[in-house]
């Protein structure tokens, strides 16, 4: 189990929404030092923050980011892009691409690149954050990045048992952020979510389900595809 008391933790993605409130939440459990990062630092506003220029996609970035917070025990891969390429059919390739190299890929990189360094300062965790849609094929390329992500780190988190680091996964449905804006439908908010991300880490969990729509398809994977799509009601696979 990982104590935030004290720890130095870097939020990907954290100058606003939940990487935001994930900041506010571990100064407030007592971290020693949180890395915000962002592709422009300056928009990173919380006083005691340290504001950090990354760009998850970029290997040049996440090395000169690892470079600069060789302090780092905790990691928390938040970042995340949804282009809306909600249909595999017709939606833009490139735009299926950048999603999967924000979602998939960025979290990669910056996991290999501070995986030495928490196992230097003597162990730690990783927090990714998931999505409900890991588990729903409801937004095309978004659900695919998510449920892939899902898989990295259930691998990572067998391979990074033995040095030290422990693995947990946040699952969410919609939060009241700006990527989720234009949503008609009830959204938890982000500071709500941060603690229960954090009660996670500091307890060695290994998902955190942080709401009931997180919970109830979880509980339904195990049942007919049909009930996670009603669409697929009366249908007869061919």
């Amino acid at each position: 189990m990982t104590s935030i008391k004290d720890a130095v933790v870097l939020v990907t993605g954290g100058s606003r929404g939940l990487g935001k409130a994930l900041v506010e939440e571990l100064y407030a459990r007592g971290a020693g030092k949180v890395y915000a990062t962002a592709r422009d630092p300056r928009t990173v506003t919380h006083a005691e923050a340290v504001p950090l220029a990354l760009e998850v996609t970029d290997p040049d970035s996440v090395a000169a980011a690892a470079a600069q917070a060789s302090d780092v025990t905790v990691l928390i891969n938040n970042a995340g892009i949804s282009l809306g390429a909600s249909s595999f059919l017709e939606a833009p390739v490139d735009d299926i691409r950048r999603e999967f190299e924000t979602n998939f890929y960025g979290p990669l990189l910056v996991t290999r690149a501070f995986t030495p360094i928490i196992e230097r300062n003597g162990g730690g965790h990783v927090l990714n954050v998931h999505s409900v849609l890991s588990w729903v094929g409801l937004a095309g390329s978004y659900s695919a990045t998510k449920a892939a992500l899902w898989s990295q780190t259930n691998s990572l988190r067998l391979e990074l048992s033995s040095r030290g680091i422990g693995v947990t996964g946040l699952h969410v449905g919609y939060v009241d952020t700006d990527m989720a804006s234009s949503v008609d439908a009830p959204k938890s908010r982000p500071n709500d979510v941060a603690a229960l991300a954090l009660d996670g880490v500091e307890a060695g969990a290994y998902e955190v389900l942080a709401d009931d729509i997180s919970r109830t398809v979880k509980a339904g994977l195990s049942g007919d595809l049909a009930a996670l799509y009603p669409q697929l009601a009366g249908q007869t696979a061919a």
